[in-house]
């Protein structure tokens, strides 16, 4: 039973981060499209970046604590790139750069999102593994 609670958990955390993800897709598209301004848009952006790199790394530590390590080998990539890019602190949107960076961070962000929906195939193939399994 503690398996199956730790790929739930897992499975909240995924849609956690897959929802700040879109959040994070939704406002560049809104810039885009010059539905809000750029400062708008940037502290929108900038305010949902550090909770996603949190939970990205609590559900790599789950991953960790749980001894799922497969899991855990396929998260860590991801889990490098972002204390890279917080440690660069290249991870916040610069407002007066954000039209000219506009093409790479749609592209980056949707790198994430297509790695967190394979994420995601795994972790609820896994969970209905635990399921049948018991």
């Amino acid at each position: 039973m503690g398996d199956l609670l730790s790929w739930l958990f897992s499975f909240f955390l995924l849609v956690a981060v897959l929802g700040t993800i879109l959040y994070q897709l939704m406002c560049l598209a809104d810039l885009e499209y010059d539905y809000v301004n750029p400062y708008d848009s940037a502290s929108r952006i900038n305010r949902v970046v550090v909770p996603e790199f949190a939970l990205q790394g609590a559900l790599c530590f789950l991953h960790l604590v749980t001894g799922h390590w497969l899991m855990f080998l396929i998260c860590l990539p991801y889990l490098y790139y972002n204390i890279k890019v917080y440690t660069d602190r290249c991870h916040l949107v610069d407002v007066t750069e954000i039209f000219n960076q506009l093409p790479w961070d749609k592209r980056v962000r949707l790198y994430k999102l297509g790695y967190l929906v394979i994420l995601l195939a795994f972790s609820i193939f896994w969970m209905v593994w635990s399921i049948v399994d018991e």
